[in-house]
């Protein structure tokens, strides 16, 4: 049998003497190799999409890969295609990284220098393994085999600019166009996603913090069904508890719904801490929520160039959504662009609190009037994001509404742009 392997190293030198080491292997095949974890999680998503048998047999992972920790790499790896066996590669075989390399997913662990031998052993062993989970998976596991679904962060230039209503809005497009989606509420201290659709439910993230391997059975626990059928995991009602979730903690769980719903809308709030970093980072897409005035633009440049310092997210790579835009206002999109640097969302939303006010008071924000100018653009706007379809009635308006109220348009982000 004929074992395919994808080497993932950052390092060229590392790449060539992996490449060339694995070459040699009886009946192994070699992959193209990948430099970087983002290609990595990439190539085996589009092999998974394909068929679960398109999988690579054994990745082979350097442990200076990056920008995603070599572990934490491997966790998202074992987590989304488990159908595919790693092998960490390190300079540091000791019993310590040996144990947190297999309570992280890894299959075995080869030493440097490499060695033909040693690695030949651990890439056969490591194969049969993953033929075994293979035949597990043809008689009808439930084992999840997709290539893992789409990750939207959420997140306020400040406190009160709308990033939890349109976390929500989001969530409940992707959910109406009938994906399979989870709202995530990682506002862990001062949360309100639970307010905002009148839920009361005793689990929360934080209890998903401390278990190393999230069973789908543990995850149904936690994540509560509502009765728009969106799936939602709450922060904890116990601010306090917020801080049981650790960077670590907070990938592991953002894989986990990854692997079981094709979208995954996280509500991070304004205030980010190490678990909204860790899932900024992860994420597919980024959106950070302003209104167009002078305070509310500052926190979006100061959030901006903060997650740059950090090496968290480019300001390129992240996208700003304006919310309660008007056409008087004296700050318009195209200024907080320039200001921010960042890519903009072509959907502006327009400024309607009345629309608003009876269903939030409620909590019945999932039941906004359809018809509503705000609800209409973002809803646009998960259209744009490629999580819905655009309305009916936007698409009947050719994709704006007038004045104020349309300031809505539904033109399509060039490059993941506005």
């Amino acid at each position: 049998m004929v074992t395919r392997i994808l080497p993932a190293a950052g390092d060229a030198d590392a790449v060539r003497s992996i490449t060339t080491l694995l070459s040699q292997l009886p009946d192994a095949e070699p992959l193209a190799p990948v430099v970087d974890s983002t290609q990595l999680l990439d190539t085996l998503a589009r092999l998974a999409a394909e068929s679960v048998d398109e999988l690579p047999e054994v990745v082979v992972v350097h442990e200076r890969i990056g920008p995603v920790p070599a572990l934490e790499l491997i966790r998202d790896v074992a987590l989304r295609f488990p159908a595919a066996g790693v092998v960490l590669v390190t300079s540091d075989p000791g019993p310590g990284l040996f144990q947190a390399a297999m309570d992280y997913g890894a299959r075995g662990l080869v030493a440097l220098p490499l060695g033909y031998e040693e690695l030949a052993s651990r890439v056969q062993a490591v194969a049969q393994w993953s033929a075994g989970v293979r035949r597990h998976l043809g008689s009808g596991g439930d084992v999840f085999t997709g290539a893992g679904g789409t990750v939207v962060t959420v997140s306020g230039a400040k406190g009160g600019v709308g990033a939890t209503l349109t976390a929500v809005q989001l969530a409940l497009a992707a959910q109406a166009s009938g994906r399979s989606t989870v709202l995530l509420d990682m506002d862990l201290q001062t949360g309100d996603v639970a307010s905002f659709l009148d839920v009361q439910f005793r689990r929360s993230v934080a209890d998903l913090a401390a278990i190393n391997d999230i069973s789908p059975r543990v995850l149904a626990d936690a994540v509560f069904r509502h009765d728009s059928g969106l799936a939602l995991l709450l922060a904890p009602g116990e601010g306090e508890r917020g801080e049981e979730v650790t960077d670590r903690a907070a990938r592991q769980i953002v894989a986990a719904l990854r692997s079981r719903y094709e979208v995954v809308v996280v509500d991070c709030g304004a205030q980010l801490g190490g678990a909204g970093a860790a899932v900024v980072e992860v994420a597919d897409t980024a959106l950070l929520v302003t209104t167009p005035d002078v305070v509310a633009v500052r926190g979006a440049k100061r959030a901006v160039r903060m997650w740059d310092r950090l090496q968290i997210r480019k300001a390129e790579e992240t996208t700003v959504v304006v919310n309660r835009h008007t056409r008087s206002a004296e700050i318009q999109p195209p200024l907080i662009r320039r200001i921010t640097g960042t890519a903009l969302a072509a959907t502006a939303v327009p400024a309607n609190f009345k629309e608003l006010q009876a269903a939030v008071d409620a909590g019945r924000v999932h039941e906004l009037d359809a018809k509503g100018a705000v609800k209409q653009a973002l809803w646009a706007l998960a259209g744009e994001l490629g999580l819905a379809g655009a309305p009916e009635s936007d698409r009947k308006g050719h994709g704006r509404l007038r004045g104020d109220r349309g300031s809505v348009s539904l033109r399509r982000r060039r490059d993941g742009g506005g």
